[in-house]
């Protein structure tokens, strides 16, 4: 069982997106909602799967579609406690029913949040603002990094994905075809802990920061940062060894420049490690950018960072976002914050981790098209190549898989420039019977496509 892959403009939005040669797949009432879809909406959105998923309820880590269908979500991130979590909603209505503003009003509920978000993160980070997604929360990153090192040069990993922006589209390699071109951007390789041939990988990964900050010295661009999200989640998903990005902050901070740790994705406990991803590797993030988990699908995001040097900011750039903070936002997640914290759900996102990890190697056994499992916590991924000598991507396998999972309602992707790394990274409630029923049809999966 084999997919044609499809000709792709980002790896991140087409690797296992819908084609609509494939329309004739689904029943008359979804062709036709697909086809109106396309009319309305326009072909920059993308569909998930042969055969879409039609969601209309959902419920901890399971969706259920059109015909009530259950389906086990191992794949979205944003409901990050949950599909429909009970705490969240109540929170949001109460909030809703009281009052919905922006920051320019003194409230209880933002500094109260503030201060038990900043609680969670590094003594040195004292100050947070708020935006509505990730991708303004990275692009106000970049501009602060900017004014405060004086600096413009950017540098991103080959596979990178930190927003929709336009000055985020410059520095997000995995839209391809969208990416343009800036001289004032570097693109290193990603710490492939997998192919990368070397016994030190925090040093291999430093020695290229270190070039990409002396290109752009050679070319009279001063550097202002370096941005990444320490799980490398959109290059293939590469955690460890854990503390290698040491090495690689430390050339940074030599340069006067600013690490942006991107925590979009590894952020709010998921690699079940530390509460941040960036922590993991014992290095001082100077700002720490955060979104989509935080609010549990409310829009919700912020910026987190030294107070000197957002203060820097704040005297030179009136800077003020309408909706960023808002009263209804901040309740949602609050009650993402305190759900995490009272139910220890650190303990269970490393304890169903593992299970998962541990479980997925033994389905690996005698499979060669199986060549790494790695992962941290709730983001996992499994590189699928056709040559385990030579560690060549097989996205066509890959993406068979995804889709097979699909036909048997279990939700995963596909990460990396090969589209072929399987991505599980499911909301965080993922408790010990669903990594059960996970392996259980991946491994009903690997025997059709690569029986031992």
């Amino acid at each position: 069982m084999t997919t044609d892959a499809p000709v792709s403009l980002s790896s991140i939005m087409d690797g296992n997106s819908f084609r609509i040669a494939d329309l004739d797949r689904l029943a008359p009432a979804e062709q036709q909602l697909v086809l109106r879809r396309q009319a309305s909406l326009g072909p920059s959105y993308r569909l998930f799967y042969r055969t879409p998923v039609h969601a209309v309820s959902g419920s901890g880590a399971y969706l259920f579609d059109a015909d009530g269908t259950r389906i086990l979500d191992a794949y979205n991130n944003v409901p990050s406690v949950g599909h429909a979590n009970p705490a969240v909603v109540a929170a949001v209505a109460a909030q809703m029913a009281k009052l919905n503003t922006h920051t320019r009003y003194l409230q209880d509920g933002i500094v109260q949040y503030s201060e038990q978000l900043l609680a969670t993160l590094p003594d040195h980070i004292g100050s947070v603002m708020y935006t509505n997604s990730g991708s303004e929360s990275n692009d106000l990153a970049i501009r602060i990094a900017r004014l405060w090192t004086g600096g413009q040069g950017i540098v991103v990993t080959a596979e990178a994905y930190h927003g929709t922006t336009e000055l985020l589209s410059r520095v997000s390699p995995a839209i391809s075809g969208g990416f343009p071109d800036d001289d004032t951007v570097r693109i290193i390789p990603a710490p492939d802990s997998y192919r990368v041939d070397t016994e030190d990988l925090g040093a291999w990964f430093a020695d290229r920061v270190r070039e990409a900050f002396e290109d752009l010295l050679a070319h009279g661009i001063r550097p202002a940062a370096l941005l990444a999200d320490s799980i490398f989640s959109s290059d293939g998903i590469y955690p460890d060894p854990r503390g290698f990005l040491a090495d690689a902050v430390d050339v940074v901070h030599a340069h006067g420049a600013l690490f942006i740790a991107d925590e979009v994705q590894p952020g709010f406990v998921r690699t079940g490690d530390t509460f941040w991803g960036f922590e993991r590797h014992g290095v001082a993030a100077d700002l720490v950018s955060m979104g989509k988990p935080m609010g549990n699908g409310i829009p919700v995001a912020a910026l987190a960072g030294r107070p000197e040097i957002l203060a820097h900011f704040g005297k030179e750039v009136p800077y003020f976002n309408t909706f960023g903070g808002n009263s209804v936002s901040i309740a949602a997640a609050q009650a993402v914050l305190e759900f995490i914290q009272s139910t220890d759900l650190i303990t269970s996102v490393r304890t169903t981790g593992a299970l998962i990890r541990s479980g997925i190697a033994s389905l690996a056994e005698g499979r060669p098209l199986i060549g790494d499992v790695r992962g941290a916590g709730l983001y996992v991924g499994v590189d699928i190549v056709s040559d385990p000598d030579t560690k060549a991507p097989d996205s066509a396998a890959a993406l068979g898989i995804v889709n097979a999972l699909r036909e048997r309602n279990v939700l995963i992707s596909v990460a990396g420039p090969g589209n072929n790394v399987l991505k599980i990274r499911p909301p965080l409630v993922f408790g010990a019977s669903e990594a059960e029923l996970l392996l259980a049809t991946l491994d009903d999966v690997l025997d059709e496509v690569a029986p031992r």
